[in-house]
């Protein structure tokens, strides 16, 4: 009886959210702009996919829970800037004060919002009050221990995976499909068996962080438990998802997590102002089909989403974020016109013309002559990435 209350209290999913969000904001014409989240929630609620009772208000942070994972010199330290009372020399030994991670006011309080959204996140799943939870106000995954770097100050998803360790005694699977690689959580469980990390991501080469090489595979006992995919720039809808699936499909397979955690930057997009990749939003339909179909499948349907890179607030992500939340309530059709009361609120504030239908358009880019080869070299770095696996598997058919 108490299970079966248990279960029909449970909503499918709940989208934490507060227009505080926006608190986190660097500057006018900084690329990072938290508009987006904004944008997207006014878009679900005008398509009829979210209404009020689906949303949560985040909480703050405590110190406590960001020294789980952030030193405490540097949480003074952001305090300290956001009030305006760091000198220059000390913000810049913590990477305030830069180009890409500017000071701003209260920074230390919008920064410990962001990650008290994913926390809220946590215990909803975790505590059996809905399936899955949807924070698209995380996945700030460059923040280190003691430093800020590419936008993020603090590091959400690294704080809750430690949360859903300390608290909740959970194996966490961390998969991050932004198109930088998540260095700042890798390196954060780079020796703990208990977290797995996959991060796709386009090469380092040409792209910050320049870290994410496949033979990034972890350290001491966290040795093989730490997945890296540098795709090629200019990767398409196909290759990517073919890496994707795979990938995912066996590496769950592998470490069966008690929790998935996906990061969901939608910057491997073509429009995207940053990045060198070329997929369309098809791929943002269809990351999250297979992210909710493996949490049913391994960790009874446990699975946190939260935001991440998208730098073309206007044109992508609203439409590529809301597919994670139309999936996670079981809405994933989501197909035509987007809905013209959004476009009237918002075009006259976009510097370029929205989208009118969910779909790009079939000639966004033009074809590029390398498919084949960039296609192949995916692959062949899939096989490498994914070798602890398929060495295991040889290991064990030998002994049996």
């Amino acid at each position: 009886m108490a299970e079966f209350a248990r279960c029909y209290l449970m909503k499918k999913a709940v989208f934490v959210y507060s227009d505080d969000f926006q608190t986190y904001k660097f500057s006018e014409n900084h690329p990072f702009n938290q508009l987006r989240v904004k944008l997207t929630y006014d878009l679900l609620q005008k398509s009829n996919l979210l209404s009020f009772q689906d949303v949560v208000p985040p909480r703050m942070a405590t110190d406590e829970e960001l020294t789980s994972i952030h030193d405490p010199r540097y949480i003074e330290a952001v305090k300290l800037a956001g009030k305006g009372l760091l000198s220059k020399e000390k913000a810049s030994n913590y990477g305030l004060g830069t180009e890409d991670t500017p000071i701003f006011p209260n920074m230390h309080e919008a920064s410990a919002l962001l990650v008290g959204g994913t926390l809220t996140a946590v215990d909803y799943v975790m505590n059996g009050k809905a399936e899955h939870a949807l924070n698209l106000g995380g996945g700030l995954h460059h923040g280190f221990r003691g430093k800020a770097s590419g936008f993020c100050i603090y590091n959400d998803s690294a704080v809750a995976i430690k949360y859903l360790q300390e608290k909740y005694n959970a194996r966490v699977l961390y998969v991050d499909t932004d198109a930088h690689h998540g260095d700042g959580v890798q390196w954060a469980f780079y020796e703990d068996p208990d977290v797995c990390t996959l991060s796709i991501h386009e090469t380092g080469r040409y792209l910050f962080p320049g870290t994410g090489n496949v033979n990034e595979r972890g350290q001491g006992e966290g040795y093989g438990y730490s997945f890296n995919v540098p795709i090629d720039a200019f990767t398409e809808d196909e290759s990517f998802l073919e890496v994707y699936e795979q990938a995912l499909t066996e590496i769950a397979d592998f470490f069966k997590p008690d929790i998935i955690l996906t990061q969901n930057g939608v910057d491997a997009h073509y429009y995207d102002p940053l990045t060198h990749l070329s997929t369309t939003i098809n791929v943002y339909r269809e990351i999250p089909k297979l992210a909710h179909k493996l949490a049913h499948q391994h960790c009874n349907g446990r699975w946190i989403a939260v935001g991440g890179g998208g730098y073309d607030i206007w044109r992508v992500v609203p439409r590529a974020w809301s597919h994670i939340w139309a999936e996670m309530i079981d809405k994933n059709n989501v197909h035509g016109a987007i809905p013209n009361e959004w476009l009237e609120t918002w075009q006259d504030a976009s510097p370029v013309e929205l989208p009118v239908t969910w779909e790009d358009p079939t000639n966004m880019y033009k074809d590029i002559p390398r498919k084949q080869e960039i296609t192949e070299k995916n692959k062949q770095i899939l096989l490498k990435a994914l070798y602890p696996i398929s060495h295991l598997r040889k290991d064990n058919h030998n002994i049996g």
